[in-house]
C-alpha cells in the first residue's frame, strides 16, 4: 500500500507520459504492487510480525521450561531494524571487495530488507541472510560468481552457510527478483538535463551528480525505497545536491503537464519528506548500540533454529515423523492401486474404444 502523497506525486511525476495515457512501466511491476507500503503500514507490518515471532518463542522456551521466558528481554521491532542495518552496511564492503557492479549491491539490500518485512532476526541471524542474498543478487542481476570462489573469499563461511538459506530467502521475496532502483532514475533525470536549453554546463558540473549519487546511495539505508518511488528518491537526492538543478528539471516537465500547478510544488512535500529521512538515517547504525543488541538476540533467539537445542532436535523429530508418515501413505496408495487393478489405468472394453473413436469422429467434423 502506498503513501497517498507517493501515490499523487507519482503520478504528477510521470509528465509527459500522462498525457498519451500510456501507463508508466513501473506502475506495472512487482515491486510497485507489493513492495510498497505507507510509513504507518510499513511499521504496522513489522510491529506484528515481532509480536507474532515473541509470542511463539516465548510459547517455545515455556514448553521446554515452564517459566524460562519470563527473564527474557525479547527484541522490538526498531532493535531488529537496527540490526538488519548493520548488515546492510557489510554489502557494499562486500561489493568492494568483490568488485561486483553498483546494481548487485543495490539488489542485494533490497532483498535484505524485504526478507525481514516476511521474517525475523529471532528466527534467522541476518548474517548469513545477507551473505544468501548478495549471492542471489548476482545471479538475478546476471553478474555470476561460481559458490566456492564467493565463500571462499568470506571469511567463515561454508558453501552451506549460503546454500542452505537460498530457497528460504527466494520463497519469502516470492520469486519477485526484479528491482526498479534509484541509482538508475538518476542517471535517467541526468541525461535529460543534457537536454535542457536554458541550463548551461556550468550549471551542471558532474560533481552534482556524484553528489547525487552519494546520498542515493545513503537513502539504501533507509526505508525509502519501501515507501516512495525511485525517481522519487532520485530527485530529492539531486535536490540535496542542487536545488536549483532539481527545480529546473521539474519546470522543464511542469511545461508538457496538463496540471496548473507545477510540478516542484506538487513533489515539495514528498521531495522534503525523502530528503529529511537521508539526512537523518543515510547511515550506519552505531556499533556499540547493536553489538548490545546482537548479544540479547542470543538469549532470545527462537530456540527451533539453535542446533543441538531441545527445541531444536524436536522439531527435527517431528519433521522426520511427518516426512516418514508421508511416505507410508504414498506407499500404502500404491500398494491398494495394486491390490485393486492396474496402477497405470485399466484397459479399455471395445464399446468403450469404439464410443472414444465415435467421438474422434466428431471432432474431426
Amino acid at each position: 500500500m502506498a503513501a497517498e502523497n507517493s501515490t499523487k506525486a507519482t503520478s504528477a511525476e510521470a509528465g509527459s507520459s500522462s498525457l498519451g495515457k500510456k501507463k508508466p512501466l513501473y506502475e506495472a511491476s512487482t515491486q510497485y504492487k507489493n513492495w510498497r507500503y505507507s510509513p504507518e503500514r510499513l511499521e504496522d507490518v513489522r510491529t506484528q510480525l515481532n509480536a507474532a515471532a515473541v509470542a511463539v518463542i516465548r510459547n517455545t522456551f515455556e514448553a521446554d521450561e515452564p517459566g524460562s521466558s519470563s527473564g527474557v528481554a525479547f527484541l522490538d521491532a526498531g532493535e531488529e531494524q537496527l540490526l538488519v542495518k548493520l548488515y546492510i552496511s557489510k554489502i557494499p564492503q562486500l561489493c568492494g571487495h568483490f568488485r561486483f557492479p553498483e546494481e548487485v549491491e543495490a539488489t542485494a539490500i533490497s532483498y535484505l530488507k524485504r526478507f525481514y518485512l516476511k521474517n525475523t532476526v529471532m528466527d534467522w541471524h541476518p548474517k548469513n541472510v545477507m551473505l544468501t542474498a548478495l549471492f542471489l543478487a548476482t545471479k538475478t542481476t546476471n553478474n555470476p560468481i561460481s559458490l566456492e570462489a564467493y565463500t571462499s573469499n568470506i571469511p567463515k563461511t561454508s558453501p552451506s552457510d549460503v546454500l542452505d538459506l537460498e530457497f528460504l530467502v527466494a520463497q519469502s521475496l516470492g520469486f519477485e527478483f526484479a528491482v526498479w532502483h534509484a541509482h538508475r532514475a538518476l542517471w535517467g533525470i541526468w541525461l535529460d538535463l543534457q537536454s535542457l536549453p536554458d541550463l548551461s554546463a556550468d550549471l551542471r558540473p558532474q560533481d552534482v551528480y556524484e553528489i547525487a549519487l552519494k546520498h542515493v546511495r545513503a537513502s539504501r539505508f533507509t526505508d525509502a525505497e519501501l515507501i516512495y518511488t525511485p525517481s522519487q528518491i532520485a530527485l530529492a537526492c539531486l535536490s540535496i545536491a542542487s536545488p536549483l538543478i532539481c527545480q529546473r528539471w521539474a519546470d522543464s516537465k511542469s511545461a508538457v503537464s496538463p496540471s496548473s500547478q507545477p510540478l516542484s510544488e506538487v513533489l515539495e512535500d514528498t521531495l522534503g519528506a525523502i530528503k529529511f529521512m537521508v539526512m537523518q538515517a543515510g547511515q550506519p547504525p552505531d556499533v556499540e548500540s547493536v553489538r548490545e543488541v546482537d548479544r540479547r538476540l542470543k538469549l532470545c533467539k527462537n530456540p527451533e533454529k539453535v542446533v543441538g537445542s531441545k527445541a531444536y532436535l524436536a522439531r527435527i523429530a517431528e519433521d522426520e515423523h511427518r516426512a516418514e508418515q508421508k511416505r507410508n501413505k504414498k506407499a500404502n496408495d500404491v500398494r491398494r492401486a495394486l491390490a485393486e487393478g492396474d496402477p497405470f489405468g485399466s484397459e479399455l472394453t471395445d464399446k468403450e474404444k469404439a464410443e472414444r473413436l465415435a467421438e474422434l469422429d466428431e471432432d474431426d467434423d
